[in-house]
């Protein structure tokens, strides 16, 4: 391609639409499928119940401490089919681009998809790309859809916790959420908080293979928090959530950016962390599995389910007293995925 930034030709569907493909998406993306360049794709599923969820990427800056928009589409959309219990194995791309996007950016982005994707163990089979004109969208948006199977005898809902449960999450809060303020505010940290964006499919498989309806419920703390997890939760399965804040991982460097620029931990978006609600004879074993992950090293167990206050999450403070835990109001920092 001659020029060096997206035209709004590109997004018209002829000859430069075509150059963009070809000279970008198809030399990152390489899946057969996606090489058959339908419009669709046509999958051979293996027999279960599949899990399906898509999201769209809107977020400011591109790049960040610890990942860009690209990984962070694909681990997203991966963590999220995983949720379930399914193994994720294809997922779609969706690009929205402006007007003069470098296409050195647009590059680097999508060789960062691949790279995610493979560590993911995911295909990505099939893709559309849009061009807008300058200022009616910021730089890039990413919309994917991904696809997981179940397997068989695995049920893992939100609606699945029980009395006397566990509550675990598998590393530290808030990292993804102070990566973004840091970076997006250009504020600098004695410590560079990195976000915690990954695949947590891997982790997810090894618990459902050792300890299988043992695992009541696996979430991802992602916009809104532990908080807002904990809280949808507990209003799904109607039972009370019991945390402790000693218990609970924060980095001291996220704790510090916290103090100084008035966020709560609880309620910072993870990219790469997961609440499990496993039964209370399993927890142990459960916290081992994560901690053998190098994506659950900082794993904790962090409370349990109880049959007080359905529907209402209460945290132990480090003072020892309580206090009520509530979803997050509004949006403490927008654009964080």
């Amino acid at each position: 391609m001659s020029d060096d930034r997206v035209l709004l030709s590109h997004g018209a569907g002829g000859k430069r639409s075509s150059e963009l493909i070809e000279s970008i998406f198809l030399k990152y993306f390489n899946d057969p499928v996606l090489l058959e360049l339908n419009d669709m794709a046509v999958l051979d599923l293996p027999h279960g119940r599949v899990s399906m969820s898509t999201d769209t990427y809107v977020i400011d800056p591109l790049f960040f401490p610890g990942g860009d928009i690209g990984s962070l589409a694909v681990h997203g959309t991966v963590n999220d089919v995983a949720m379930a219990g399914a193994v994720p194995f294809a997922i779609s791309a969706g690009f929205i681009l402006e007007e003069g996007l470098p296409f050195e950016v647009l590059e680097r982005i999508a060789a960062s998809m691949a790279v995610a994707a493979v560590e993911a163990g995911v295909r990505i089979v099939t893709a559309d790309t849009k061009v807008v004109p300058r200022g009616a969208v910021d730089k890039l948006f990413i919309n994917t859809t991904g696809i997981g199977i179940i397997p068989r005898g695995v049920n893992v809902r939100g609606s699945l916790a029980e009395e006397g449960d566990r509550v675990l999450i598998s590393g530290t809060i808030g990292d993804h959420g102070i990566a973004i303020a840091s970076s997006r505010d250009g504020i600098a940290f004695e410590t560079t908080v990195e976000s915690d964006s990954a695949p947590l499919s891997g982790m997810i498989n090894e618990l459902i293979s050792a300890l299988g309806q043992d695992i009541h419920v696996l979430r991802d703390p992602t916009r809104g928090g532990l908080a807002t997890v904990l809280c949808e939760i507990a209003s799904q399965s109607t039972v009370g959530i019991r945390i402790e804040e000693t218990s609970i991982p924060v980095r001291d460097a996220v704790k510090g950016a916290c103090e100084l620029l008035g966020y709560e931990p609880l309620y910072l978006a993870n990219e790469g962390k997961l609440v499990a609600v496993a039964a209370p004879e399993a927890a142990e074993r459960a916290l081992e599995i994560m901690k053998l992950s190098k994506y659950g090293k900082d794993a904790c167990i962090i409370g349990e389910i109880t049959g007080e206050n359905p529907g209402k999450v209460i945290l132990k403070t480090a003072m020892g007293g309580s206090r009520l835990v509530d979803k997050l109001s509004g949006e403490m920092l927008p654009r964080i995925c």
